[in-house]
């Protein structure tokens, strides 16, 4: 029976570090991918606390402290992940009018070695958005889609053999699309202008960084540097900004809740669901990291993840109505010092670290 209870004690503890190591302010990837599976997490954390139950002393002070950590622990990362429920208020309100103006956008990250085309090249039509952004790809990509990719009369694309290739389609006009590399020569960002059909004007930033993982990058400056980039981009831009792509974080960690704080976008995932995209290998070990944030001049209209296409990635749609007259419903509250000082300290810790290699 002890041995029993040192498995339950034991097994608590590992929930307890899982819980705390993420919230430390360091970046190794060992660390910040703890963020990832912050579902699961809450759920083990749980069963931990309830199986506790079984070997509970009520005469020992250990039991209960222990007992109330564990459930400390669940309350944490419960809060963490509520948002993201249909108990918690959406963020971008939906349109409150079907219109048929609406502005439909697709992500994918097709996943380089995926030798299966046929697919994608099946739903790309289904879908038909306006804006699709395909990560990954390479030359082969670029030829196995033009017979579904011709039909868009703008295009940006970006081949490239090193799983960070990106292209980018669309039906309304390009204005002045460049691509970028913010933080590494050989990891392109997409940014280009956009003339809706009423003749507005809008930011448009697809971006892949790096994920903090051993084969890719052993630390998450890189991404995280990345996303404060373009947070800041975003603040600063003077008309409505698109920010999509796979952005190799999960929507409620630290990183992806300062940018969207800097750069005042707001997540439609916020009051609906997790909208998991990754990893479609695994029915268990699911968490969102294809993302599409928008600024408060749109309002939702639909979003779901499409059907598997043989890539590690399910891809996002999401369909929006633009209304600008609204976009004061929909401000939300600037970020504080603090949060602007975190932002541009990662970018300056991403820049002291370049200048330490050269």
């Amino acid at each position: 029976m002890m041995k029993l209870k040192l498995i339950l004690q034991v097994f608590g503890l590992i929930t307890v570090i899982l819980t705390l190591l993420p919230i430390l302010d360091f970046d190794y990837w060992f660390i910040r991918v703890l963020d990832f599976p912050h579902v699961q997490l809450t759920c083990l954390t749980l069963a931990s606390a309830l199986l506790f139950f079984i070997r509970f002393n009520r005469k020992k002070f250990f039991d209960y402290f222990f007992l109330i950590t564990l459930f400390a622990c669940f309350v944490f990362q419960l809060y963490k992940i509520l948002p993201y429920t249909p108990l918690s208020k959406t963020q971008l309100f939906e349109a409150k009018s079907s219109s048929k103006d609406a502005i439909n956008l697709f992500t994918a990250n097709v996943l380089q070695k995926n030798k299966n085309a046929e697919k994608i090249k099946k739903l790309i039509p289904e879908i038909d958005a306006d804006i699709m952004v395909l990560t990954e790809t390479n030359t082969r990509w670029l030829n196995d889609l033009k017979s579904v990719t011709r039909k868009y009369a703008f295009k940006f694309e970006i081949p490239l053999p090193n799983s960070y290739g990106m292209l980018l389609y669309s039906k309304y006009e390009l204005i002045a699309p460049e691509v970028r590399y913010l933080v590494d020569d050989s990891i392109p960002s997409i940014h280009t202008k956009l003339r809706l059909p009423n003749n507005d004007i809008v930011q448009l930033f697809a971006i892949h960084p790096t994920p903090p993982v051993p084969k890719e990058n052993t630390y998450s400056s890189d991404r995280d540097a990345e996303l404060m980039m373009v947070a800041e981009l975003a603040k600063n831009s003077r008309i409505p900004v698109i920010v999509l792509g796979d952005l190799n974080d999960v929507a409620w960690s630290e990183t992806s809740s300062l940018f969207k704080k800097i750069s005042g976008l707001l997540d439609a995932r916020i009051g609906r669901g997790f909208y998991n995209t990754y990893s479609a290998e695994s029915f268990i070990l699911r968490w969102p990291l294809d993302h599409i944030f928008v600024s408060k001049e749109f309002r939702y209209k639909d979003m779901r993840v499409c059907r598997s296409i043989d890539s590690d990635h399910f891809p996002l749609f999401m369909s929006l109505i633009y209304k600008p007259e609204l976009a004061e419903e929909q401000r939300q509250k600037p970020a504080t010092a603090a949060e602007i000082k975190n932002a541009n300290q990662q970018i300056e810790d991403f820049k002291n670290s370049i200048k330490k290699i050269k």
